[in-house]
C-alpha cells in the first residue's frame, strides 16, 4: 500500500539529533497533494538511477581489471610451478584489484571486511589460503558475467538517448553507421527512424527501474564473494556478537539515562512546583482567600504540565500507537509530522515482534529527523517490506547528501540501535545526494497461524 502524507504536523515531539519522538494515538491525516508529489518522486527516481549508473561505470572499470587479471594469473601460476618466486607479487596484485572493488562497495554503503593476513610466500601457502581462493573465484565471475551485467546496466541510458535522437542524426552519418539497437537494426528511412525513436522512452523506463536493481544485485553477490570465508571467520563472528551485545547494553544504559534526565529535569521539577504552590495556597486560604484562587490556578497548570511531561516520557519509551495501530499507523504519523513531503509504502503481512517494531519505528523517526533538519530535501520516502525472515526499511531523500555516520550522532544512533538486535545498516549518501538509509532487521520465520512474525 502506498500513502501520500500531508505535510501537516502531527502531535510528535523531537529533541536533538538523537530524537525520541512522541506520537499521538491517531495517525496523521492522509491527503493527495497532486502533481508536486509526483514530480518529486520522478526527480528522486532519476537521481537514484544516475547514482546507480555512476556505480555501474565504476563496476565496469573493476570488471576490466578483473578480466585483465584472469590471463595474468595463469603465467604467474605456471612460473611458480617452475620455481620462479612470483607468488608474493602475484597475490599482492590480486589483492590490489579486489581492494578496488571493496572500495566501491564501501562507498556504496555495503562495506566488506578485509580477510587478508600476511601474503603467502610459497605456492602451497597460497593454495591453502582461503582469501586467495575466494579472490581467484571472484576474478572470472566479476570479469565476465559481472562485467557484462555492469555494461548492460550502464548502456540502458546510452540506448535511451541514442534511440530518442535517431531522427536527428541518421541522415548525417554514413549509411553503414545509421543503425540502432547496438547495430541490430539498420535505419534507412524516416519511418524506421521514427519507429526506433518511439522505443527511446522504453529504454528510459528500463534505465529508471532496472539500473538501481542491477547495482544492488551486483553489490550483494560481489560482497558475498569478497567477504571472509565463513568457515574460517568464527573469531570475527564472535567479535561481532560481542560488539552487538555491548551495543545492546550501551543502548539500554543510554535509554535509562535519557528517561532519568527526562523525569528529573521535566516531570520531577513540575511536581516540586505543584507541591510548593499547594503549600502556598493552603497558607493563602487563611490569610487571603482571593489570592488562593490564583495560586490554585497555577497549581492546576503545573499539574497539567507535569502530566504532559510524563506522557512524553512514556511515549518515548514505547509509543502507544505501535501497540494500538501497529507499525503502519506509527510510521504514517511520523511521515505526517515530517517537514518535507513524505510518502509511505508498507508491505507487511503480519505484525512483527515488539522489539523489531520499536527498532523500525525509532530508525525511521531518526532518519526523518535528519531529513527535516540537515538534508535540505524537498521529498522523502519510506518503504518497509517483509522479505523472507527479514524486515527491510529504506528511507530515501533528494537532499544534498554527504551524511556521515561517524560525525552524526543521529546516524550513529541508528547503527547502534540496529546492531543491538543483530540487524544491518547501509548508508549511501554521496555529495550532491540523494541519501538512502537501508536497514535490515531479523524478524523470524513466517507462519500463517502467527499474529506476530
Amino acid at each position: 500500500m502506498e500513502r501520500r502524507i500531508a505535510a501537516e504536523p502531527a502531535d510528535t515531539e523531537k529533541s536533538g539529533d538523537t530524537t525520541e519522538p512522541a506520537t499521538t494515538a491517531e495517525p496523521a491525516d492522509i491527503a493527495e497533494p497532486g502533481g508536486t508529489a509526483e514530480r518529486g518522486r520522478a526527480a528522486m527516481a532519476i537521481r537514484r538511477a544516475l547514482v546507480a549508473t555512476k556505480w555501474l561505470l565504476y563496476g565496469v572499470g573493476t570488471g576490466l581489471l578483473a578480466l585483465f587479471m584472469f590471463p595474468v594469473m595463469i603465467p604467474v601460476i605456471v612460473a611458480c610451478l617452475l620455481g620462479i618466486p612470483l607468488v608474493r607479487p602475484g597475490v599482492l596484485l590480486l589483492r590490489t584489484v579486489a581492494g578496488l572493488e571493496r572500495t566501491r562497495l564501501r562507498a556504496m554503503g555495503q562495506p566488506v571486511a578485509s580477510p587478508y593476513g600476511p601474503p603467502p610466500r610459497t605456492l602451497r601457502e597460497a593454495v591453502t589460503d582461503p582469501s586467495v581462493r575466494r579472490d581467484l573465484l571472484w576474478i572470472p565471475l566479476h570479469g565476465i558475467p559481472g562485467l557484462v551485467l555492469c555494461l548492460f546496466g550502464a548502456q540502458l541510458l546510452i540506448n535511451a538517448l541514442r534511440e530518442l535522437s535517431v531522427p536527428l542524426w541518421w541522415q548525417l552519418v554514413p549509411p553503414s553507421e545509421a543503425s540502432a539497437f547496438n547495430g541490430l537494426v539498420h535505419v534507412d528511412s524516416w519511418a524506421q527512424a521514427w519507429l526506433v525513436s518511439a522505443t527511446g522512452p522504453v529504454w528510459f523506463v528500463l534505465w529508471l527501474v532496472i539500473g538501481p536493481r542491477i547495482v544492488r544485485f551486483h553489490a550483494r553477490y560481489s560482497a558475498r564473494l569478497l567477504a571472509p570465508s565463513p568457515g574460517v571467520d568464527m573469531s570475527a563472528r564472535i567479535t561481532q556478537l560481542t560488539a552487538t551485545r555491548a551495543a545492546a547494553l550501551d543502548a539500554h544504559a543510554m535509554e535509562l539515562r535519557r528517561i532519568e534526565r527526562a523525569l528529573h529535569d521535566g516531570a520531577q521539577n513540575r511536581l516540586v512546583g505543584v507541591a510548593m504552590l499547594t503549600g502556598a495556597a493552603r497558607q493563602a486560604i487563611k490569610r487571603d482567600p482571593d489570592s488562593a484562587d490564583q495560586i490554585l490556578e497555577r497549581v492546576q497548570e503545573a499539574a497539567e504540565s507535569a502530566l504532559a511531561e510524563l506522557r512524553s516520557v512514556v511515549r518515548g519509551i514505547l509509543p502507544p500507537i505501535l501497540e494500538n495501530r501497529g507499525l503502519e499507523g506509527a510510521l504514517t504519523a511520523l511521515a505526517g509530522d515530517c517537514s518535507v513531503d513524505c510518502s509511505v509504502e508498507i508491505d507487511i503481512p503480519v505484525r512483527c515482534p515488539a522489539s523489531v517494531e520499536a527498532t523500525a519505528y525509532f530508525t525511521v523517526a531518526e532518519a526523518l529527523t535528519n531529513v527535516s533538519k540537515h538534508s535540505g530535501a524537498t521529498n522523502a520516502s519510506v518503504v518497509v517490506r517483509r522479505i523472507g525472515d527479514r524486515l527491510q526499511i529504506v528511507v530515501d531523500d533528494d537532499g544534498r547528501g554527504g551524511a556521515d555516520p561517524v560525525n552524526g550522532s543521529g546516524l550513529d544512533g541508528i547503527r547502534r540501535r540496529v546492531a543491538a538486535v543483530d540487524g544491518e545498516t547501509r548508508i549511501l549518501s554521496p555529495l550532491g545526494g540523494p541519501t538512502t538509509i537501508e536497514v535490515t532487521l531479523p524478524c523470524g520465520s513466517l507462519s500463517p497461524k502467527m499474529t506476530h512474525c
